[in-house]
């Protein structure tokens, strides 16, 4: 997920339309900064502040962690075998395989907050925040799995033959339960807004911004060919016809896409991490030292092992995004007859996404580039700059091995950001659809709106419109969480009714079918 990390302008932004994008920031900026300020309010110990909605998240991951008996330790071996398709039943109801839904989620959370973000953390935090990420990871596979069980269990299945699920149906089950009037739309509709707002904003325009940024780069910057003027609308076109041409077949289609996009971009990126690790052989049993020394004694961080802690923690709620609600939209697609199955295949998100793609950055840039981060640390902490640049200190951990490997870093960016693309257009169609009615023609709407906001988002930066977008996510957080304590019970009842079954023999890999008739 590409939240709370810095915007990279394209060169585009001259003249008229830089004035567009002056009087749209001046516009959205206060309400950006009210909402920001409530939802990014930070939560002071001593020198120590951070943002109380990771906590919150945080929070939420240990109870369900501790409440479902570590499911996501117990239940890892079923949902590897879940995901790999050992008990698809292709007559169940839904659209995607485990598999294929499990892919569109995770092209979701895995973009530039795997690459960029993670950077950044190792420059604040030092090497220890990688510790610290991973247990929330760990912990963030628990909610995950609450979430997308909760996704599927209350999905709506369409005459078609599609389905509506995750937040929108569960939370409206859940408020109810508090019996208060009125109080199960509301909450559903300002969760639907913020999905909506994200959406568009920082699941759509940012990640075509950053597309266009990078193949600028790699192909000279601003005095290659797609430094000249007009280059980001074509490029922005261009973009949009290939979202277009997925979305438009709906979940079925990201799946089909996503489900050979994602292992391939991973693959691609994991290998150069790899690479990168081989090349610096003897300086890696060094790292995984420095990381979880760094956790526990950690040395030139502000605020010792909370600040290292606290840093870790950020990064990893920002990424995977447990506790948020939108991966379970994905989720509720699947075919299954059995609510709890998608949960065990969603804990493997934040297992992915976490604990090896963010891993995987953060090891490669301590081994590779140590002098960097170390640089960029002090830098920070001497106030001399806002936000390390997290892109170009990866960047350099490629480029030490050698030297083009900055152009396998630009395409593994271009590819996460365009399955998040694809993906958060299905999330907000459903928000879409929550708000405005469920028809063809409200749904093609959205599909072309969507489109032309890709296009907007290669020619124009809205700083403002995207810190609002990340605070509208967050908001879903809240929601979110607040419904999966309250469907606690819910969903201890399908976990402990499918173990049942499957412990009775009712529920057997496809393998140890009996043939039917």
């Amino acid at each position: 997920m590409s939240a709370s990390l810095p915007l990279l302008a394209t060169s585009a932004t001259t003249g008229p339309i830089e004035r567009v994008e002056n009087a749209i920031d001046g516009a959205f900026t206060p309400v950006s900064d009210a909402v920001s300020a409530v939802i990014f309010a930070p939560v002071t110990f001593g020198e120590i502040s951070f943002p109380w909605i990771v906590s919150w998240l945080i929070i939420g991951a240990v109870v369900f962690t501790i409440g479902y008996k570590f499911i996501q330790i117990r239940g890892f071996a079923h949902a590897t075998a879940l995901a790999r398709g050992k008990y698809d039943d292709p007559t169940a109801p839904g659209e995607v395989t485990h598999f294929q839904a499990l892919t569109a989620a995770v092209s979701g959370t895995v973009g530039l907050g795997n690459i960029a973000g993670v950077a950044v953390a190792v420059s604040i935090g030092g090497p220890g925040a990688t510790f610290w990420m991973i247990v929330a990871g760990l912990l963030g596979m628990a909610t995950k799995f609450v979430e997308c069980t909760l996704g599927v269990a209350f999905r709506e299945e369409h005459p078609d033959g599609t389905v509506t699920g995750g937040p929108f149906r569960y939370l409206a089950v859940a408020f109810r339960k508090l019996k208060v009037p009125g109080l199960a739309k509301v909450l559903v509709a300002v969760y639907a807004v913020a999905i909506l707002a994200f959406g568009l904003a920082g699941g759509n325009m940012f990640q075509a911004n950053q597309t266009f940024a990078q193949a600028e780069n790699v192909t000279g910057g601003a005095d290659g060919p797609l430094g000249s003027g007009g280059a980001s609308l074509i490029f922005g076109l261009v973009l949009a016809t290939l979202v277009g041409a997925v979305i438009i077949g709906g979940i079925q289609s990201i799946a089909k896409v996503t489900s050979r996009l994602v292992p391939a971009m991973a693959i691609v990126y994991v290998l150069a991490c790899l690479t990168v690790l081989a090349f610096n052989a003897t300086a890696v049993p060094g790292a995984f030292a420095a990381i979880v020394d760094g956790a526990f004694d950690p040395e030139g961080v502000a605020g010792g092992i909370i600040g290292v802690m606290v840093v870790g923690f950020q990064r990893a709620a920002f990424s995977n995004e447990a506790g948020l609600g939108s991966a379970a939209i994905a989720h509720s697609a699947v075919k299954t007859r059995h609510p709890v199955t998608e949960g065990y295949v969603a804990l493997l998100e934040p297992f992915i996404d976490t604990v090896i793609i963010c891993t995987m950055t953060a090891v490669t840039i301590v081994v590779a580039s140590p002098q960097s981060w170390l640089d960029a640390r002090d830098a920070y902490a001497a106030g001399e700059s806002p936000s390390p640049d997290g892109v170009v200190l990866t960047s350099d951990a490629f480029a030490t091995v050698i030297p083009w490997f900055p152009v396998v870093l630009a395409i593994a960016v271009a590819l996460f950001a365009f399955s998040t693309l694809i993906t958060w257009s299905y999330y907000t169609l459903k928000a879409w659809t929550t708000l405005f009615g469920r028809t063809p023609g409200s749904e093609l709407t959205f599909k072309l709106l969507y489109c032309v906001f890709t296009v907007i988002g290669t020619v124009l930066t809205f700083s403002a419109v995207l810190s609002f977008a990340d605070a509208m996510l967050f908001i879903c957080a809240l929601v979110n969480i607040l419904g999966l304590y309250l469907l606690f019970p819910e969903v201890r009842q399908m976990l402990r009714d499918y173990t049942a079954a499957r412990r009775a023999g009712e529920i057997v890999p496809i393998a140890e079918r009996e043939p039917t008739a």
